[in-house]
């Protein structure tokens, strides 16, 4: 086989080679960037799943779309310790000033580069030097409060009234949302009310992991209202088969039945995983059709890297009392696990794990999928606790 040809694309972010079982999701982003250039209400999206399901894929098609359909983009990805305000500054400049010169100044573009202006100053944004070079004074009184909840919307209204005055919208496209603090997503809640409120054309796209739905709801009431929350999850038999078989069938390769069937039972449809068995597949064969064998002979080297790689690097950024907990949560079987339980497994009492558990969910491992229970976010990391730490570390 030849392996400049392999079409698959594992990696943090890679758009696969076939695009299996997402139409939904693609088909409501289509819908509500059609809405907003017509000044329809309609509602954000948030996309919510564990890691490795392809929730930035879909933001990077996401953006595709809005592009073709004439929006200004902007996508980036939270970090815990960078700040929103920081963030989006830079973005924002480059997208005022496109829209600048798309003719001459009008008045919304330059009141938009003077709000931009007072929100650096009063927010206190190190963004490097961001040299403005028109001759535009700051908006006094308009974003400059020094205040994000008060600023941030003030700042999009007018970027989005800008875009508008120039016949054309913006999408806001953020990867790992949950990041962000508690005042910086209420801003950001805040913001988009703001905007459907005005029928102004900027829409944001989000993605976070399941913990997202709660942390909105928590920081505004009404967040519910404003976003859809599509759950982005593995995918089913057939959408799997449809990435694995259509990709090789465009090059002349054919996976056997039984192949696929046994791919989907190792990777349990989650994306990411499909990826790399189905690439590590392909560089073991030697001819067309792939075989059941095949699959089996390379599961030995996709489950080495994906445990050298996927999973190792989140499980050595963690303290021994949070890898005791996973691995407590591990030898329970398969999740969702009992914070109970947990608790007994480790031999404490449930009181004493409140600042380990918040830990681990502050650095994304772990979630509640119900009140009580606890899960992890990275799919299949109970199989890796279970083969490559034996034993509790402490």
């Amino acid at each position: 086989m030849d392996k400049i040809k392999n079409p698959f694309s594992p990696g943090a972010g890679s758009p696969p080679p076939e695009l299996a079982g997402r139409e939904g999701v693609i088909e409501q982003a289509s819908v509500l960037l059609g809405r907003i250039k017509q000044k329809r209400a309609e509602k954000s999206l948030l996309l919510t799943g564990l890691r490795g399901v392809g929730k930035t894929v879909l933001l990077i098609e996401i953006e595709r779309l809005a592009q073709a359909e004439g929006y200004r983009t902007i996508l980036v990805e939270a970090h815990e310790n960078k700040r929103l305000a920081t963030m989006l500054a830079p973005h924002l400049r480059k997208l005022l000033f496109e829209l600048d010169r798309v003719k001459a100044a009008g008045e919304k573009v330059r009141r938009g580069i003077g709000v931009l202006k007072s929100f650096i100053s009063a927010i206190k944004v190190s963004v490097g030097d961001l040299d403005f070079s028109l001759d535009i004074d700051p908006e006094k009184g308009t974003a400059d409060s020094g205040d994000l909840e008060a600023d941030l919307p003030n700042l999009l209204i007018a970027v989005a009234e800008a875009a508008e005055e120039r016949e054309s919208a913006v999408a806001l496209l953020i990867d790992e949302i949950q990041y962000f603090n508690t005042t910086e997503l209420s801003a950001l809640i805040m913001s988009m009310h703001r905007l459907q409120q005005r029928q102004l054309p900027l829409v944001l796209i989000g993605a976070g992991l399941p913990i997202l739905p709660g942390l909105a709801g928590e920081s505004k009431s009404y967040a519910e209202r404003l976003f859809n929350f599509p759950l982005i999850g593995a995918l089913p038999e057939q959408a799997a088969i449809v990435a694995l078989q259509d990709p090789v069938r465009a090059v002349g390769v054919e996976f056997e039945e039984a192949a696929l069937k046994e791919i989907f039972r190792l990777t349990k449809g989650y994306p990411y995983f499909i990826q790399e068995w189905g690439y590590q597949a392909w560089n073991h064969a030697l001819s067309s059709p792939i075989t059941i064998g095949v699959i089996k002979e390379a599961s030995h080297i996709v489950q080495t890297r994906l445990d050298n790689n996927f999973f190792r690097v989140r499980f050595d950024r963690l303290t021994p009392r949070e890898k005791d907990y996973l691995r407590a949560m591990a030898e329970l079987g398969a999740g969702p696990y009992r914070t109970g339980d947990i608790a007994e497994q480790l031999g404490v009492k449930i009181t004493t794990l409140g600042p380990v558990r918040a830990s681990l969910i502050k650095k994304g491992m772990i979630y509640s999928p119900e009140h009580g229970d606890m899960a992890f976010t990275v799919p299949l990391f109970d199989e890796f606790m279970r083969r490559a730490v034996p034993s509790r570390e402490g």
